[in-house]
């Protein structure tokens, strides 16, 4: 099926994509692991391809959120080692060992069944324990971590492999954000220090997000995540001092208009009747809405591409669809190609933009994109695989 085909679809960049986990390689240097992070489909961009890419191009570990993520991953026969970042229940142990996935333990009851399921399987399951250093999320906190890895070591079948834990502000630039990243880590390196001198060897140990990846080269230490920076989000929202890298967009937004009308001056656009025509008007139909992820918030707020220039939208956008005015831009006809996200032309909307614009994270954006916009993947410019819907090819 060819991309005129479809209604509305999100194109995504696998050479884009190559190229920033290429650029992040080189920016951390060989002896640090790059993990790409391809947890909620990899942002929306599609777990298994993007996955795929990262590894082809420098990437060692995958990271995840939760088993089933990495469970897709084994099917697809991705072979390299993932890290499950989220909590696993204890129910879930079976999965986690039958499909060799690596857990983050923060509870006692996890490691419990872990430990049940690794000696019933036969193997022996690496694990990595996350730290609170101050994201007050997941984790154990430092304090706690002697003991809990005592706990975990005395059970049969977990292999402590990895410590870890999160920067809360590392994207930001005040002193005071500084200072924070760096307790944070200073309090993780605390805590493997303890570790080691309490006899548990730990081989990996990582805290960097892409944020900190860039921007402290201190940090990085054995492994680093990425996850915004390798779909080719700015991770710092254009902050001048944060640490250049050259990241390239890997996701564009397309769909057509399927309507394109003169309404009558005095008309009311969309549900309740929040724009009203000031004058005879041509109105475009774009058939995205809340429904597909595209937020609400950008009713009378957003903007989109035709032929080249800015259409903003008018009324409020809709589960399926919204309006666009295209007065000024006459060339305007029934379903000429409309960009939601990138370029056309020589304009472009990022995600960054977008986001910008409903006051959200870059991340939101793209990974709120629903399953019913088809991927449409693309090499060297040509189509090499469209999902939809459940992850079916289409014909």
């Amino acid at each position: 099926m060819t991309k005129q085909a479809l209604l509305s679809w999100a194109e995504i960049n696998l050479d884009a994509a190559a190229a920033n986990v290429r650029a992040l390689k080189q920016r951390i240097g060989r002896d640090v692991l790059l993990a790409a992070v391809v947890k909620a489909d990899a942002y929306g961009h599609g777990a298994v391809q993007i996955a795929r890419e990262a590894l082809q191009n420098g990437a060692k570990w995958i990271m995840v959120n939760r088993s089933v993520e990495g469970v897709e991953l084994r099917k697809a026969h991705i072979s390299a080692p993932i890290l499950v970042l989220g909590h696993t229940m204890p129910d879930e142990a079976d999965t986690m060992v039958r499909w060799g996935l690596r857990p983050t333990l923060t509870q006692p009851e996890q490691a419990q069944a872990l430990s049940r399921a690794a000696e019933y399987y036969g193997k022996e399951v690496p694990v990595h324990l996350k730290i609170d250093t101050g994201m007050g999320r997941l984790g154990v906190f430092p304090t706690q971590a002697i003991d809990f890895a005592r706990a975990v070591s005395q059970m049969p079948g977990l292999a402590l492999e990895g410590l870890y834990s999160h920067p809360a502000v590392a994207d930001e630039a005040s002193e005071s954000d500084i200072a924070y990243t760096r307790m944070q880590f200073e309090r993780l390196i605390g805590a493997r220090e303890a570790l080691r001198q309490a006899g548990y060897a730990i081989s990996i140990c990582h805290f960097c997000n892409s944020a900190a990846a860039i921007k402290y080269p201190e940090m990085r230490l054995d492994m680093v995540r990425c996850g915004t920076a390798l779909h080719g989000f700015d991770p710092f929202s254009g902050q001048k001092d944060a640490g250049t890298i050259e990241l390239r967009p890997v996701l564009a937004l397309k769909s057509h208009l399927v309507r394109v009308e003169v309404q009558a001056e005095g008309s009311a656009i969309s549900y309740g009747r929040t724009y009203v025509t000031p004058k005879p008007t041509r109105i475009a139909v774009v058939p995205v809405g809340y429904g597909d992820g595209y937020r609400r918030v950008l009713s009378n707020r957003g903007f989109v591409l035709v032929r080249g220039q800015r259409a903003p939208i008018v009324g409020r956008v809709c589960m399926d669809q919204f309006m666009i005015d295209v007065a000024h831009i006459p060339e305007a006809a029934l379903y000429d190609e409309v960009v939601l996200i990138g370029s056309q032309g020589s304009e472009c909307i990022l995600s960054e933009d977008v986001a910008r614009l409903v006051d959200t994270h870059v991340n939101e954006i793209t990974s709120a994109l629903a399953p019913r916009i088809p991927r449409v993947y693309l090499k060297a410019g040509l189509v090499v695989e469209t999902r939809i819907l459940a992850g079916e090819d289409l014909p």
